[in-house]
């Protein structure tokens, strides 16, 4: 990121080059993948994210905080004045080290919370946990993913097609129905859908549907919801410089060019998908429910 966006993250810049544009480095790592191991470094507003206040007092569990969108989030939440509770596999906790001690520098309430949402009894004790540590909870952001491509259905077998399921869809319908009787009139859910719930690729035939089924989750129970005051809406990023990526869910090939495509020509840095997080969980969007934002480069959503 250039020099100027740091002093000034404010400062108007042609978005086409405020990040890296492809070509980048091959570099293969073994899922989940680690953000300190990329090349260049995504920008998850560690220097660039400014708050003004606008989450102070609430408490949030932020699920993949360790690193991609959902450590922009954790970061812009805790900038913003929330207290945050953040999930992440056992071999993400180097990731998750830096970010804990980072929102503890600027003075929030933060703890971390190892385990596989895979496992509908963590789930269970994930938020648990996360009600005990902050002492209630009033946003609940579901952003870990799982990831992994195949280039024909013969290579994706029923095993790898579950994981995904059970990460990405499962774990958001164990933590939502444990969370919600925690949370109370105002509080908000912000999930994590995607482009690919809308232009799916033929690489991500077992991702791309669990992205369509949040859209329409996050719809339904947007209604369910609305009758306890409580807010549902998701963000559906385009393609993001996240460890997703060059950790099994783009090949090597396709990672040199990745978000070459989109109309702005770069991939999205994970800050930048941060503030639409914010202004779902706040209060500034009191008055929307059962939406899903696109941020996406240029690839409208219909």
């Amino acid at each position: 990121m250039a020099d100027a966006a740091r002093k000034d993250p404010y400062a108007m810049r042609d978005p086409r080059t405020q990040y890296p544009r492809p070509a980048f480095a091959k570099q293969p790592q073994p899922a989940p993948g680690l953000a300190k191991d990329m090349v260049p470094k995504p920008d998850h507003g560690e220097a660039s994210y400014r708050g003004n206040g606008r989450l102070r007092g609430r408490k949030a569990l932020v699920t993949g905080g360790d690193s991609g969108i959902g450590r922009a989030a954790a970061i812009a939440f805790a900038r913003e004045g929330a207290d945050v509770v953040i999930n992440y596999l056992p071999s993400e906790q180097k990731d998750a080290d830096e970010v804990i001690a980072l929102l503890r520098g600027e003075g929030c309430k933060v703890a971390g919370v190892p385990g596989d949402l895979k496992d509908e009894a963590f789930c269970k004790e994930l938020v648990a946990k996360a009600v005990k540590e902050l002492g209630g909870l009033d946003i609940l952001a579901n952003v870990a993913g799982r990831q992994q491509f195949a280039k024909s259905i013969e290579e994706l077998d029923t095993e790898a097609f579950e994981a995904t399921f059970r990460t990405n869809v499962f774990a958001l319908f164990w933590l939502t129905k444990a969370a919600m009787p925690h949370m109370p009139p105002g509080a908000a859910i912000v999930n994590t859908a995607s482009i690919q719930a809308y232009e799916p690729s033929d690489i991500l035939l077992d991702y791309a549907p669990t992205k369509a089924a949040i859209v329409a989750f996050t719809k339904s129970l947007a209604k369910q919801a609305a009758e306890k005051g409580i807010r549902v809406n998701a963000v559906a990023p385009g393609p993001v410089w996240t460890p997703l990526q060059p950790s099994g869910g783009q090949p090597q090939d396709k990672l040199v060019e990745f978000g070459k495509n989109v109309p702005l020509g770069r991939p999205g840095q994970p800050v930048e998908c941060a503030p639409v997080y914010v202004l779902l969980a706040s209060q500034e969007a009191s008055f929307v429910t059962g939406e899903t934002y696109g941020v996406t480069g240029g690839h409208m959503l219909p």
